[in-house]
């Protein structure tokens, strides 16, 4: 097996288990209290239950429409990203192949949630007085990070031929 799509493999578990886990933990500390101040005005860690997509979009659909979209597109998503990573994995980087790890990997953790438990456990909540950033976990975190990664290694970093 290629070197890089072990580092793929490598990443992609790591992020699947460490968000899986942390989910966990959330579901068992937080579910006894409102929140845990982090720090006091900017970051608490609160329990949510997302049953939408990103910023709670589709959480009002009717629920079969809710789960065929968000199950079908997160499945693709992870399919897809895995897929290309494997067909592509002699010509692209190390930096595209962990970006798109971390995106796959973050893809799997919120599915699992969505198949598995029926929304998205959802603990990280920054704020400003009264404006709150939507709450979001390691999975969403990663999918992020990866998807900045890939687009400004792209951008400003690929080797143009």
């Amino acid at each position: 097996m290629n070197r890089k799509f072990k580092i793929f493999l490598a990443v992609f578990i790591f992020i699947v288990v460490l968000d899986l886990l942390t989910k966990e933990i959330a579901v068992r500390f937080l579910s006894q209290v409102e929140k845990v101040s982090v720090i006091p005005g900017l970051f608490d860690l609160t329990l949510v239950w997302n049953r939408g997509a990103a910023f709670g979009i589709l959480s009002e659909a009717p629920e079969i429409i809710r789960k065929l979209v968000l199950i079908g597109a997160s499945s693709v998503a992870a399919v897809i990203t895995v897929i290309y990573s494997y067909i592509k994995r002699f010509s692209l980087s190390y930096w595209e192949m962990v970006f798109l790890a971390l995106i796959a990997g973050g893809a799997v953790g919120n599915l699992y949630d969505r198949i598995f438990i029926g929304a998205v456990r959802d603990f990280f909540d920054f704020y400003i007085k009264n404006y709150h950033w939507p709450a979001f976990n390691i999975a969403d975190t990663s999918i992020s990070i990866g998807i900045a990664g890939f687009i400004i290694y792209e951008l400003f970093f690929k080797k143009k031929s």
